[in-house]
């Protein structure tokens, strides 16, 4: 992360750290806990890499098609 980072929403700066993720699909609910992102430290606001967006994506596709109504993820794990 580059010094120069600031949050498009309030322009605070962003910094390493871990969200919680939450998906509310038709039949269930995934959440992932301690994701990777930057995280404003003036809003709190999160912010997803596009390598993290696309694990979540695959986690999400595949508890829809096992048809899972609850799947809780710890990435951190």
């Amino acid at each position: 992360m580059s010094e120069s980072e600031t949050c498009p929403l309030c322009s605070g700066r962003l910094v390493n750290g871990t969200t919680t993720f939450t998906v509310d699909y038709e039949k269930g609910v995934v959440v992932a806990r301690h994701v990777p992102a930057l995280v404003c430290d003036q809003c709190g606001e999160a912010w997803l890499g596009d390598d993290v967006s696309t694990k979540l994506e695959a986690l999400v596709l595949e508890a829809r098609s096992h048809h899972r109504q609850l799947e809780v993820i710890d990435l951190a794990a």
